[in-house]
């Protein structure tokens, strides 16, 4: 297994529940899946004070994750819904399992 563990500063809600339901299926097609996810109150310590959301990503290896982030249709549902409802992206840690 291979896993990204990522933190987002969530600006839009709603448009971010959006962005999650059209990306999981594209997610899935490429053995995907979410294994964690945290809506956080405060961000204590970390790259940005403002991180309020926490999740890890699953892959059955790194070239399905490498081939799911390059996808045309992953990166529409992207450009639609992800751009503009979070302003910060950090990939925390990437590790296989």
């Amino acid at each position: 297994m291979f896993e990204i563990l990522v933190g987002l500063h969530v600006t839009h809600a709603s448009m971010y529940k959006d962005y999650r339901a059209a990306m999981t299926p594209i997610l899935r097609e490429y053995g995907g899946s979410f294994s964690t996810d945290f809506i956080v109150e405060e961000t204590l310590m970390g790259p940005s004070n403002k991180i309020n959301r926490v999740f890890t990503l699953r892959f059955s290896n790194e070239s399905d994750k490498t081939c799911f982030f390059k996808d045309e249709h992953y990166q529409n549902v992207k450009s639609q819904y992800f751009n503009d409802s979070v302003s910060e992206v950090y990939i925390l840690s990437e590790y296989s399992c």
